[in-house]
């Protein structure tokens, strides 16, 4: 399944044939037979995908040491998690898809990707999936697993104030939008000092009602803040009464990085034909799409020499069955040749035909 992920594979026939195009490197892979196209199939069928969730997992655990970015000195922002959804249509009404049913044709099914990420890495370090129809506030419960003293920010599609009450007794701090038709009473207004942002406009404390007959409340801090750059006037909502105003601001802006991952995941690895028309296979290869994700990330940390990530995954797809240090070559690719020649150069230094050197470039 990483061998479709990492070439770009549309189907199972394709897969094979890959495959048996390079089926003497095969047996250097633990492979000593190769699987046909209805076992395959039917694999991808039975197999839990949790399989392949738990060692995405393992991998991100082990490694997570080295994704964590430590040039982000802001000690707020490498406690922050941002938290978002993905959906991916599906060609087959496999999942129930999203919106209104159409006047003709069936709808397209659609899978949802609950996603959450460190600000201070660039992956996934929480994934769930649901159909795409189920809404997005139903993931709120995972979050009350973070440490205390976390900050989660979302957008205003995860609203539930009975959820944003459980974060603070949890001493988990959220940051989002105020939703347009939100219940709320202002209390008091917040100082807002005097060399605070110019976009600040309002800092205040509300009470947000929710729940049966409105009569639950949940204690929360309205933020105005007008975004000069794009002309728009935000309006945050946090229980974390301590950091400023503009610091709100920019935990919500830092929001946008997981979009940046979901745009590099579906560029890189597009989920648009699946191997299977079943659940189960199509989670197993979001997951293998996550997983080599990953893993080239993981790759692309250890270097010192900066690559754009679709130029590193054209790369690893080219050599993917080859024989080289990938570290070595993405490090130096001028010099990993450079040494090729050499060694060629030293090998037939003493040979009575010299001639036949070039042969072997």
């Amino acid at each position: 399944m990483l061998f479709v992920a990492f070439e770009g594979y549309h189907s199972i026939r394709e897969t094979i044939l890959g495959l048996l195009a390079n089926a003497h490197k095969l047996s250097h892979l633990g492979l000593s037979y190769l699987v046909r196209r209805s076992t395959f199939a039917e694999a991808n069928q039975r197999r839990c995908s949790q399989v392949f969730g738990d060692i995405y997992m393992g991998v991100y655990r082990r490694h997570a040491s080295v994704l964590a970015d430590s040039r982000l000195s802001d000690a707020d922002l490498r406690r922050l998690y941002i938290m978002d959804s993905t959906t991916i249509s599906l060609f087959k009404d496999i999942l129930k898809g999203v919106g209104r049913n159409p006047k003709e044709g069936r709808k397209k099914g659609g899978i949802k990707a609950h996603t959450i990420i460190k600000a201070s890495e660039n992956v996934p370090c929480l994934i769930r999936y649901s159909e795409a129809a189920r809404h997005d506030h139903m993931f709120l419960e995972e979050v009350l697993g973070l440490a205390p003293g976390s900050i989660i920010t979302f957008d205003k599609g995860y609203v539930d104030y009975a959820q944003y009450e459980g974060f603070t007794q949890n001493s988990i701090w959220y940051v989002t939008r105020l939703k347009d038709n939100a219940l709320y009473e202002a209390r008091k207004e917040l100082y807002i000092p005097d060399d605070a942002d110019s976009g600040v406009l309002k800092d205040e404390e509300v009470i947000l009602y929710y729940g049966d007959k409105k009569k639950q409340e949940h204690r929360a801090r309205r933020i105005a803040y007008w975004d000069s750059e794009n002309e728009r006037l935000f309006e945050f909502i946090t229980n974390n009464f301590e950091l400023s105003a503009e610091k709100i601001a920019l935990i919500y802006k830092k929001r946008w990085q997981i979009e940046l991952l979901f745009k590099q995941l579906k560029q890189n690895f597009p989920l648009k034909y699946f191997l299977g028309d079943n659940e189960n296979a199509i989670e197993i290869q979001i997951w293998t799409a996550m997983l080599a994700n990953l893993l080239i990330t993981l790759v692309r940390s250890r270097l010192k020499r900066k690559w754009a990530f679709s130029n590193m995954v054209s790369i690893i797809r080219q050599q993917l069955m080859n024989y080289i240090d990938i570290y070595r070559f993405l490090e130096d690719p001028e010099g990993s040749w450079r040494e090729i020649i050499k060694e060629n150069k030293m090998k037939y230094q003493n040979s009575l035909f010299p001639e036949i050197e070039g042969a072997y470039f």
